[in-house]
């Protein structure tokens, strides 16, 4: 495998490779911004030369060969396969797109979702959505491809090493800990808890949240208000809201994905309490990450995709749900949660993420401090327009959680000037590893608006993202060359 700190894939050659580069890599290369482009477009120049793809967007060769062995089996004429990793996992697919049958494949263990083949798109939907999805090590497993060398022990001792390690961090229960096979799935259970306790209320979504978050909520129960909280004013629409519109939960990420901002948690606090004290408070740490952060704080529950810095590597799909042991919910959740959510990673994920996550605490500290080093770097060049970043768009509610010494997570985003002109060529000269996804131990860039929302870019600029914002995951290189790569880069602009 290449080591993405000294050998980036930031070349046109190095297109539609795995980001890290093997069949376990979540991400994909986009080194240039037309690649952007087409692939948002259906470009088959441009995608038929990927060989894997975030899971939830792109399924990765294995998967697909998966989804193609299901059809070989278990299809009919005119019939599609998706396949889960549990039964009830292809239960609610077909359940969303309202047609087809469940079939268990024993052999692996798996559930399959067969339906007609022009529900493909809507079952589509769900599985990114959702995020309930097969991982590519189970995917190779179930076609005898490669079979993983973790027995089912190792994988419980695994799974139960990740759930100890995540609750001593943020102070928490290991009971109280749920594993999951993506940070979306791990939202997902969360909505369903919400929707099913607190039945047909709508949630809200305070400030400009990671796209499927969003759409995760609009989607499914009774719907979600949204509050982009750009304009103060904004709050006192949401005390109107919480007088007067019993709610089933708030979500909020601490910081945004991209703006890396954050609530004003203190005086959501107060509007709460004063207006709606039950409304459960629900908060996302995957940026700040819980060594940066305490989350539990404030919220009733707090998500994170551990796909993320906890993992570094970029090999493993999972996500979380820890429940704080304070909210006046956690009986109810905790009762929920046991019953209809997961628990466990499948094993060879669950070896690979504790093995990943080892140094975890270590890596988001370096990661963080050459984040702040860039953004502050950049704040001053006399190409960029504008710096987004927790430590100075995080504000009172990213600093009211902030543990001691803490820092402000690996993320930051910017917009150059001139950006119809320069965006492009400063993407394209980058030497950096180029592709969605963050919080991996080498730096990562891509074209974030382009990638989450290429079909509304209005509508996102009108809510404060320009189309042409470049996000940037710092990882652990060197400070100094981190800052020269991207001085070469805008050297050229």
């Amino acid at each position: 495998m290449t080591d993405l700190l000294k050998h980036p894939l930031c070349n046109a050659e190095d297109l539609g490779k795995a980001i890290p580069d093997h069949e376990l890599g979540v991400s994909v290369c986009l080194p240039l911004w037309k690649h952007v482009i087409g692939y948002e477009e259906g470009d088959q120049e441009i995608v038929s030369k990927f060989k894997s793809g975030y899971p939830r967007f792109c399924c990765p060769p294995a998967i697909t060969r998966l989804f193609e062995a299901a059809e070989k089996q278990f299809a009919a004429a005119g019939e599609r396969c998706l396949v889960f990793p549990r039964v009830v996992h292809a239960e609610r697919c077909v359940k969303f797109i309202e047609t087809g049958r469940v079939v268990e494949w024993t052999a692996h263990q798996l559930g399959v979702a067969v339906f007609p083949a022009d529900s493909y798109v809507k079952a589509r939907k769900f599985w990114r959505f959702c995020g309930e999805c097969v991982s590519t090590r189970q995917a190779c497993e179930a076609l005898g491809e490669h079979k993983s060398t973790a027995s089912s022990e190792d994988g419980k001792a695994a799974n139960r090493i990740i759930r100890e390690r995540i609750a001593q961090l943020a102070g928490q229960q290991p009971e109280d800990v749920f594993l999951f096979p993506s940070g979306m799935a791990a939202n997902f259970a969360v909505h369903r808890m919400l929707t099913h306790l607190f039945p047909g209320r709508k949630t809200a979504q305070l400030d400009f949240p990671y796209v499927d978050v969003l759409k995760l909520q609009q989607i499914f129960g009774s719907g979600a208000h949204f509050l982009p909280l750009i304009k103060d004013s904004e709050y006192d629409d949401l005390r109107m809201l919480l007088q007067n519109e019993p709610l089933a939960g708030l979500f909020c990420e601490a910081p945004s994905n991209p703006l890396l901002r954050c609530v004003d948690l203190e005086r959501l606090l107060a509007l709460r309490a004063a207006a709606q004290p039950g409304v459960p408070l629900i908060v996302d740490d995957t940026i700040s990450t819980v060594a940066h952060v305490d989350a539990h704080r404030v919220a009733d529950v707090v998500t994170a995709s551990l796909t993320k810095s906890f993992s570094g590597v970029g090999d493993v799909l999972a996500g979380s749900v820890v429940l704080s042991r304070g909210s006046p919910h956690h009986a109810a959740f905790s009762a929920f949660l046991t019953a209809h959510a997961d628990h466990e990673l499948w094993r060879g994920d669950a070896v690979a993420l504790e093995l990943n996550s080892r140094d975890f605490a270590r890596r988001v500290a370096t990661m963080s401090r050459n984040a702040q080093a860039l953004a502050d770097h950049l704040r001053s060049h006399p190409k960029v327009d504008r710096v987004w970043h927790a430590a100075t768009k995080g504000g009172r509610g990213y600093e009211f959680i902030r543990r001691e010494n803490g820092g402000h997570g690996c993320l930051l985003s910017f917009t150059l000037k001139q950006p119809e002109q320069t965006s492009a060529k400063f993407y394209d000269a980058l030497r950096f590893t180029k592709g969605p996804s963050l919080g991996t131990n080498y730096t990562l860039v891509c074209p974030y608006t382009l990638l989450a929302h290429y079909d509304e870019l209005d509508w996102v600029e009108s809510v404060g993202v320009s189309r042409w914002l470049i996000r940037v995951s710092a990882g652990l290189e060197d400070t100094q060359e981190l800052i020269a790569r991207f001085d070469e880069a805008l050297a050229l602009v």
